[in-house]
């Protein structure tokens, strides 16, 4: 019982922090930098809360792919003979692989930002009429990747909470009676 409960402990927590810190920071960080008297100062201050995130959210991937890795390598049997789990197991990396590209994404995206900051902005990623349309362009593309971030985030967590449903004895006992060959 004790053998995955740090590997799946760090897998959640660290998919709470990619949701919780990605919606605060749409919400809280870039809702208060809106609000900042100088309009250069609306991205700036933003950029520089999201750039202190950044390492956070960094070491929380890798925390979490090494989580996924140790739970993957201690359920392989199960994995590759209960009904199903092989294929949402993909499916979760998947997930999981894309909302880390997307966060990346955001990130570079967030660097031209900050460096196109003195041309001012409504907010972090609302454009200002003026400003160059490459930072039109990577405030409308961060405008929709904010909201993207934490719904990959929980998506990841609702797989998450399925795989641990599919471990439950009955539903492996069920995974197993589909294909008993696989599970003796």
């Amino acid at each position: 019982m004790a053998g995955n409960l740090l590997a799946r402990s760090v897998h959640d927590l660290t998919a709470a922090a990619w949701f919780g810190g990605s919606l605060m920071g749409a919400i809280g960080l870039n809702g208060a930098a809106a609000e900042a008297r100088d309009p250069a100062e609306r991205t700036r201050l933003s950029s520089r809360g999201w750039m202190k995130w950044a390492p956070i959210q960094t070491a929380a991937f890798a925390a979490h792919l090494a989580a996924d890795l140790a739970i993957a390598w201690e359920n392989k049997e199960r994995i590759a003979k209960q009904d199903s789990v092989g294929a949402d197991t993909i499916y979760k990396t998947a997930v999981t692989l894309a909302g880390a590209a997307v966060t990346l994404y955001a990130g570079v995206l967030g660097k031209k930002v900050e460096k196109l900051a003195g041309q001012g902005a409504e907010g972090a990623t609302e454009p200002r009429a003026g400003a160059s349309g490459e930072l039109q362009s990577a405030q409308k593309q961060l405008k929709a990747l904010q909201w993207a971030i934490p719904v990959f985030a929980a998506w990841v967590i609702v797989l998450g909470a399925k795989h641990g449903e599919m471990q439950r004895p009955v539903n492996v006992l069920k995974g197993c009676l589909l294909y008993t060959s696989r599970c003796v």
